[in-house]
């Protein structure tokens, strides 16, 4: 049972960096590899987080069946500290997204985010209906990721936000400044604000003015500790270091990442590797960085580390 009611999980998740772990895959048949991935959540639980969410878009939740969706966050749950909050992944159409948060309940998850229905297209009384649906069934906490073909509107929002209860947050996938201004406007501290958009670093600033307080920065699975620090950045307004962290990295970083379609899950991976805590390749539909561009990466991290980028300290 989750030791967090859903209005505390929102407040905790709003008060940090988020964690999103890559899923660890066997190089000779791409098995889920449990016990590197526990090795992986455990060397980051060394490091204060507002959340860990497993098998999420960077933990390559499109390429699992239900069944390593539930066997990832239970390996999560059971690894990461009481302290840190675990979300479970739903998706996929209504009924398939229940079955999804009924499982991340018997896998110990905190709360469920919730990704946009499975390829077709709907209206906003579609996706409202869809989300209440989820909500009915789970007592966890719930957050609506909006991107794709689930873009919600303030309107709707405001409908969920009076309609479930447990609805406690709304990640920002879509990277558009007035329909999130449209909301924050409207809903104001019902609901906590997550930066969903690849590589979130780059929408940090300008969106902390909008009540985006977190994001889920998936360079933290490879370079805690910059990643912490720009965080911190934000939070703090310190423009020059976050303009300079920018130059430095993140906007090089997303060079590379934007040369194929998935990279923003692939360059992860190779920084992984790059790093010395190797995740094994990413699954198909996504295809890995070429050697070239693994080695343009390895540069780059050498770049902002020096020789030998650092790893994260034992776990306590």
């Amino acid at each position: 049972m989750t030791s967090f009611t859903p209005a505390e999980l929102g407040r905790r998740i709003g008060s940090g960096l988020l964690s999103f772990p890559v899923t660890h895959f066997r190089p000779s048949d791409l098995a889920f590899d449990e016990s590197a991935y526990r090795d992986h959540i455990a060397r980051l639980s060394a490091y204060e987080t507002g959340g860990l969410f497993a098998a999420g878009g960077t933990g390559e939740f499109f390429s699992l069946t239900p069944g390593e969706v539930e066997q990832v966050v239970r390996a999560a749950a059971r690894t990461a500290p009481e302290s840190t909050p675990v979300l479970a992944p739903a998706g996929y159409g209504t009924r398939t997204a229940v079955e999804f948060a009924a499982a991340a309940e018997r896998a110990g998850a905190d709360g469920i985010l919730l990704f946009p229905p499975y390829l077709t297209e709907t209206g906003q009384e579609g996706l409202a209906r869809h989300v209440e649906a989820v909500c009915r069934a789970t007592s966890l906490g719930v957050i609506v990721y909006s991107r794709a073909n689930a873009v919600y509107t303030a309107d709707t929002l405001a409908r969920l936000a009076d309609s479930c209860p447990n609805l406690i947050g709304y990640k920002d996938g879509v990277g558009d400044i007035d329909t999130m201004t449209r909301i924050y406007t409207r809903l104001g501290e019902r609901l906590t604000y997550i930066g969903g958009l690849p590589t979130a670093e780059t929408f940090a600033l300008p969106y902390l003015e909008l009540g985006v307080t977190t994001y889920s920065s998936a360079i933290f699975n490879f370079l805690p500790d910059l990643a912490l620090d720009f965080h911190r950045a934000v939070r703090e307004r310190r423009h020059d270091t976050v303009v300079k962290l920018l130059g430095d990295f993140v906007l090089p970083y997303t060079t590379i990442r934007n040369r194929q379609p998935g990279y923003a899950v692939s360059i992860v991976k190779a920084g992984m590797t790059v790093t010395g805590h190797g995740a094994g390749p990413v699954r198909p539909p996504l295809t890995d960085l070429t050697a070239d561009e693994h080695d343009e990466l390895a540069v780059l991290i050498e770049g902002v580390c020096g020789p030998g980028a650092p790893a994260a300290p034992a776990a306590p």
